[in-house]
This record gives structure tokens, sequence and C-alpha cells, in this order.
């Protein structure tokens, strides 16, 4: 039975090389050789991250949500105001992550396919007057990008207080992010998307104000995902010191040392520039070929790991393909739930020369007439 091709918004089709390092054998996590592993992961984090070595990696068992609770229960407190940039779905569940955590949210919602224009962030801004600004890098269920860089520079001029926090799950590995030079303070992601590896792991960054903020916190509600349990649990496993708080995820660590190894290989830059070239290769054969539009209103917001597409019937194209044997993804969105489809080029399917899955996908959707 010939598998098909996994092209949702992640989980991705992971490499051999990664798959390979998935099925190794078990090995106690305070073993040396593990301990030797983990110290590798948490360094190349930094790098893919491009943080320094003040800053604070932490990859812990979990999915990209985890990030969201990581930071709802660590760098907040009741009442503490949060300002929430939507762009979708996955921007409208955090700030409903924070609510639930006991914060007090603002949301600033763009209109459909496009971002909040800087200036009005600028203006709805105060000295001191948000504890955290969340922002979406990429919503995976627009396929909408923020300009993270230019949001940074605007919250450090008006509120310089204010903490950062970045959803990367859907950028981290194919979208520009540099968490040191923008002033970032707490940065999420997941294991499962362009950083091509599986599922199972919530990838993180700290800054080290993050950081001071998370231990002089007067009470804390949690347990598994307390910073204070799990930075020296970290800071331990980096210096090669076996410790123990939870058990970690031996083998899928194991695997993302062998993910990152592959981004790290020919540089993170040239890593991002293939799933830019993939990304605006599908876009334009899908616009100017097909005559299809996209959910992104233009090329500036749109990302560039996924693309969303409306569709006449989108169940019908999404079973039409999976006969093709191509999977694809429906919309998320609550107002296109049932207008738009979901494309995902990340990781191995974005980077391989021969893009031989995206042009599969390509080819069957203009098969399909539409």
């Amino acid at each position: 039975m010939t598998e098909n091709i996994l092209l949702i918004p992640g989980p991705v089709v992971i490499s051999n090389k990664v798959q390979q390092a998935l099925g190794t054998g078990s090995v106690s996590h305070t073993s040396d050789e593990f301990v030797a592993v983990f110290s590798s992961v948490l360094k190349k984090t930094r790098q893919v991250f491009k943080a320094g070595e003040s800053s604070q990696p932490l990859v812990l068992a979990g999915s990209g949500t985890l990030g969201w609770d990581i930071a709802a229960s660590n760098l907040i407190e009741t009442g503490d105001k949060v300002l929430v940039l939507s762009t979708g779905f996955f921007s409208d569940s955090f700030a409903e992550c924070l609510q639930v955590h006991g914060a007090h949210v603002d949301k600033m919602t763009a209109p459909l396919g496009g971002v909040v224009p800087v200036s009005d962030l600028r203006a709805a801004l105060t000295p001191g007057g948000y504890k955290v600004i969340t922002i979406t890098h990429v919503d995976t269920s627009t396929g909408v990008m923020n300009d993270v860089k230019e949001i940074c520079k605007a919250v450090k001029h008006v509120s310089p207080e204010t903490l950062i926090v970045v959803d990367g799950v859907c950028s981290v590995g194919c979208e520009k992010l540099e968490f040191e030079a923008w002033g970032i303070d707490y940065a999420l992601s997941a294991s499962q998307k362009a950083l091509g590896a599986p599922p199972g792991l919530s990838i993180s960054m700290l800054s080290e104000r993050a950081v001071s903020v998370a231990f002089s916190q007067k009470s804390q509600s949690c347990f598994y995902t307390s910073l204070k349990r799990w930075i020296p649990i970290m800071q331990n496993y980096e210096s090669r010191k076996a410790s123990y708080f939870a058990t970690p995820a031996v083998q899928l660590i194991n695997a993302l040392n062998v993910a990152l190894d592959e981004i790290l290989e020919h540089g993170l830059e040239e890593r991002i520039a293939k799933h830019w070239t993939t990304s605006d290769w599908f876009k334009n054969k899908v616009t100017e070929e097909l005559g299809l539009e996209l959910v992104s209103a233009n090329a500036r917001v749109s990302a560039h790991g996924l693309t969303a597409i409306y569709v006449k019937n989108p169940p019908e194209v999404i079973s039409a393909l999976k006969n093709m044997g191509i999977v694809i993804s429906g919309g998320l969105h609550k107002d296109i739930q049932g207008e738009y489809i979901r494309v995902g080029h990340m990781g191995e399917s974005a980077c391989n020369d021969s893009l031989q899955h995206i042009q599969s996908c390509f080819d069957a959707l203009k098969a399909l007439e539409l």
C-alpha cells in the first residue's frame, strides 16, 4: 500500500535520518549518552532561535500549546493586563489560555487575511499599560504572518516594560526570527512543523528578563509548567549534568537533535530561503495558473510554511486529493471555515531539491479543474 503524501500544516514529512533517530533503542534519561544528546539539542536550539548565551532554551514533552500554558502560568498573575494581536484561530486560542490563567486580556483583531497595522498598535499602547503582548508570528489558520521585528520596535519604543511573547509554532525554522536582536522575551514553538521532527516536543526560548519575572512570581498555580522547577533542569542538562524533575521524551529528543543538525548543516539562512522559494513557487502557480485566491491579503503578510486557498466545496477537494494520495487540511477560521483549504510546505517537503511533494499537490489541484 502506497503511503499518502502528508501536506498538512504539521505534522510534516520527516527525513529518513530523523525517522531512524526516532527508532533508536531506549536509554536512561540520566545516562551519559542521553545527557550529551540533550545538551546538544539545547545549544542548537539557541542557534535556531538566534539567541545568545544569556537566553534560556526549554525543551519539554508536550505540544506547541504547552508553550501557551508556560507563558500564562509563569509570566502573568491574576489580573495582569495582556494585549493579544489576533490574526486567526490560534491567536484567539492563546487569548483564551491567558484568560484561563486569570489574565485581563484585550484583543486587537486584524481584518480577515490581514494584520493589525503597527500604527494602530502604537496608538493602543501606553507606557506600562500591559504586562505582556502576544504575537502569533504565523497564524496557521489563515496563513497570515505578522512583522514581528516592527511590532517589537513599536513595543520597545512606547512601552519597554511590556514583555514580548511570540508564538512561533508555525514560523521557527521557516521564517526570519531573531530572538535576541529583536528583544523578544519568550518565544515558543513545537517539533512537528518547520523544525522537521516528530510531534511531541514543546520548544521555547526565554530572555533573562522573562526568567527574572518567572522566578519572582508571588504565587503560582502550576506544577509541570513551572519554570522555577524546569530551568535548573535545563541548565544542568546543557552543562552535561544528569538531572530530574519529570522524564524527558528520550527518543523524540534524539530525533530533534538530528533534525536540528539538518537545519544547521548548510546554515539556518539557507533553510529559510528554501522554504521561501518553495512557498513563492506554489503560491504563484496556484494564483496565476489556477486563478485561485489566497486567504492572506498580499505577499507581505503571507507565511512561507503553508498556503491557505479559497476553493469551492473544500471537503470535496480534500477528499479528491486524498484519493490521489495527498493529504491536506481544511479551514479553521470561524468566519470562513467552510470556504478554504490549507496546504503545508515545511521541512522535508519544502527543502528537498526535487520539490516532488509540492509539485504533486499542485498537479493534483490542477487536475481537479478548480
